[in-house]
């Protein structure tokens, strides 16, 4: 199977580099397609497939063609790809907000499956949730499958909406994630620790806590009970969350990420 990737970007790479490094895929059977020559040059030296700056001189040989650019690049995008693009191709898209109808309405091609996936499956330890339309073949959807399950986790979905939510939860999560070590490491400096310390404590603390939930059959309000003993330090901590309704504050952040994309779909 040819793989034709649609922008070199961050995801775009991640993808080229996964499917090798799973071997799914070979280097002949990647092409990828970037506008950027700065880009193409330093792809083109990373040996992750064959890099093209002409829709007409890749797209006509792809069997799936992966759309990984920028949302708001799409409406530029489609009208160069189209005249390119046959019915027995499968589009994958990783554009966030973007609907499956458009891609299909723009492209004239239904075969279409849509993603949202994470920047951890720079490492193979992303979250990936994906829906199809109709036309797309249950043969053709696990080959897709197998492709992306190489960058990590995957959940199908039938309905396309979750996608949006996904885009708001584990899309964007891990910035979310983020924030708060690093509202924690700038505390454990704040109290006396270094840099390098205050990211060991911190990094290895989510790990650990992380690991530990997967480990068990214990929810995380079942772990933050055994945590906090009453008159402790941990329940002086959820208190003061509680003052500032902290877990409310990261709902709305979440439905703002939610509306966000909903937004950059019409």
């Amino acid at each position: 199977m040819k793989i034709l990737i649609i922008g070199g970007g961050n995801m775009g790479r991640t993808y080229a580099r996964s499917f090798l490094r799973g071997h799914v895929a070979s280097p002949e059977q990647l092409f990828i397609l970037e506008k950027s020559p700065d880009r193409a040059e330093v792809l083109a030296k990373e040996n992750v497939g064959t890099v093209f700056d002409n829709p007409e001189d890749c797209m006509p040989a792809a069997d799936l063609i992966i759309l990984a650019v920028k949302p708001q690049d799409s409406k530029i995008l489609f009208p160069q790809i189209k005249p390119f693009i046959h019915p027995q191709q499968v589009l994958l898209s990783i554009m966030a907000g973007v609907k499956m109808e458009s891609i299909a309405t723009a492209l004239g091609n239904r075969k279409v499956i849509r993603a949202m996936p994470n920047l951890p499956a720079q490492i193979g330890m992303g979250m990936t949730v994906f829906t199809s339309m109709d036309d797309v073949t249950r043969i053709e959807l696990v080959l897709v499958q197998n492709l992306i399950n190489t960058t990590g986790k995957t959940i199908y979905v039938e309905k396309e909406e979750a996608i949006d939510a996904a885009t708001a939860i584990s899309g964007s999560g891990p910035a979310y994630v983020w924030f708060f070590m690093n509202a924690m490491m700038e505390a454990a400096r704040t109290m006396g620790f270094s840099t390098s310390e205050a990211e060991l404590l911190v990094s290895q603390t989510f790990k650990g806590a992380v690991d530990l939930f997967h480990k068990s059959d214990y929810d995380c309000e079942e772990w933050i009970r055994r945590v906090c003993s009453r008159g402790g330090t941990t329940e002086a901590a959820l208190a003061s969350f509680d003052s500032t309704d902290l877990n409310q504050q990261i709902r709305q952040g979440a439905f703002a990420a939610l509306s966000r994309a909903i937004e950059l779909g019409k």
